[in-house]
């Protein structure tokens, strides 16, 4: 609360007046449609709304108090699998049960001069829990015996610069790097890595490097990695120039170390996998901001070589975005409807489909969903877990709540969503950057027998 009042009294110094009517202004802000419209194969799209200034509604980070955890849906129950961690943001299961986070942020920014909106959105951000610095590391967490904690929870690798994407292939460890997809070797039951990176190919980063986090999957071929880049800005504010090879999924050749342009107009993709069904890669996408408490949902779908999302010139197909200049038509008409949205301002970050058997039959090959929480709707959206039934490799049905309660009885976060991932023995394992922990959701009936 501190800081929230901190932004608005430095906000009201730096504007004045106007300032201040600007506050009241964009503070009566809200949304018109119900936020379960924003789901699904068609939401509903009213008409932008945009204001002087974003709508700000974010939640003070607080963290679990004693014995808190999330709520987990019926049939459900959820335990802490490790905890203490530094901003865990995704997880990688390995062949031997083994589990790697990536305890990350945003990269440190070189001085680029002062800037009212920079300095503001830097409070909001703090006040998020999102400001700590990067640990830049991979921790090993490790149930050696199996009652679902972990009982190591060490340094795997050290010394990266905002790792976030892992993908192991045969012998080798690939990690995307804000900048760079690195290698190392490994070999089955490491507890740590000491080698020193190989880089297979560079990605953009640059002194802007809006969204930082890059994701990364490996084919089942073991051929090609996939990885996401997201945009240098929200709508193209900083020039298209700045904008090479971002907002899209790079294709990765390991062998010959080259990469393309798999697809585009994606404005920041994560949580990059392959569909067990199609083999199709699928992204979930966090769209554009400033235009209202009920734009743009964001989404998850599946991605096409050689296709275009929209983004920065349209958003759900053909929506055109009046705000960017000049646009591109013929870009436009091409633009490819996402085949699920996921809410507006959710912060869809994560995502994993089901292939195990330990929970029950009905999440079989659907898609869990990592919802970090919005900062700019109101009323708030995300922050939590969700899972989308999935039949013949398609979305087919309605959005199901699996992980709750992130935002607690005093209006504050206790914890926020990001990566998820299966377990060897198929629970669902879920990284949360603000309780700085990874919680472990399992079926009620096994929780009971242990």
């Amino acid at each position: 609360m501190l800081r929230k009042i901190l932004y608005f009294v430095v906000l009201i110094i730096v504007i004045g007046v106007g300032g201040l009517f600007a506050v009241f202004y964009f503070d009566r802000e809200t949304a018109t449609v119900d936020l379960a419209d924003g789901y699904g194969t068609d939401p509903k799209l009213p008409p932008p709304n945009p204001t002087t200034f974003p709508t700000v509604n974010i939640a003070e980070a607080s963290r679990w108090k004693e014995g808190e955890k999330p709520t987990p849906a019926d049939g459900l129950t959820v335990e802490a699998f490790a905890t203490g961690l530094d901003h865990p943001r995704t997880l990688l299961t390995l062949p031997n049960g083994d589990v790697l986070v990536a305890e990350t942020n945003k990269p440190e920014k070189k001085e680029t001069g002062f800037s009212i909106r920079g300095f503001v959105q830097s409070l909001l951000m703090a006040n998020a829990g999102a400001e700590v610095k990067s640990a830049n590391r991979i921790t090993l967490l490790r149930d050696a015996d199996k009652d679902g904690k972990a009982d190591t929870n060490t340094p795997f690798l050290e010394n990266l610069n905002s790792p976030f994407g892992m993908a192991l292939v045969n012998d080798r460890l690939y990690v995307a790097n804000t900048d760079a997809i690195v290698a190392f070797p490994y070999t089955t039951g490491d507890s740590r890595i000491s080698a020193e990176p190989e880089k297979i190919v560079d990605l953009p980063a640059g002194p802007i490097n809006h969204h930082w986090t890059k994701d990364l999957v490996a084919s089942p071929d073991g051929r090609k990695l996939y990885v996401t880049v997201g945009s240098n800005s929200n709508v193209a504010e900083n020039g298209m120039e700045n904008e090479e090879n971002r907002a899209a999924v790079l294709e990765v050749d390991i062998a010959t170390r080259t990469s393309r342009l798999f697809a585009s107009g994606l404005r920041n993709p994560n949580g990059i996998t392959f569909n067990p069904e199609t083999n199709d890669i699928w992204v979930v996408v966090n769209e554009r901001d400033e235009i209202g408490s009920d734009l743009v949902p964001d989404y998850m779908t599946a991605v096409k070589d050689g296709g275009f999302y929209g983004w920065p010139y349209s958003y759900f197909g053909q929506h055109v975005d009046e705000r960017v200049s000049p646009q591109n038509p013929d870009l436009v008409a091409r633009a490819i409807k996402p085949d699920y949205a996921l809410g507006p301002h959710t912060a869809s970050l994560g995502l994993k489909f089901y292939t195990g058997s330990l929970l029950p039959a009905q999440y079989l090959n659907g898609a869990f969903i990592g919802q970090h929480g919005s900062w700019n709707r109101r009323p708030r959206s995300g922050y939590k877990v969700v899972f989308v039934p999935f039949t013949d490799g398609r979305p087919s049905g309605s959005p199901i709540d699996i992980l709750t309660g992130f935002i607690g009885p005093d209006d504050t976060a206790r914890g926020r969503p990001v990566g998820v991932a299966i377990g060897s023995d198929g629970a669902l394992l879920v990284a949360d950057d603000v309780g700085n922990t990874v919680w472990r959701v399992t079926p009620a009936t096994q929780q009971a027998s242990q």
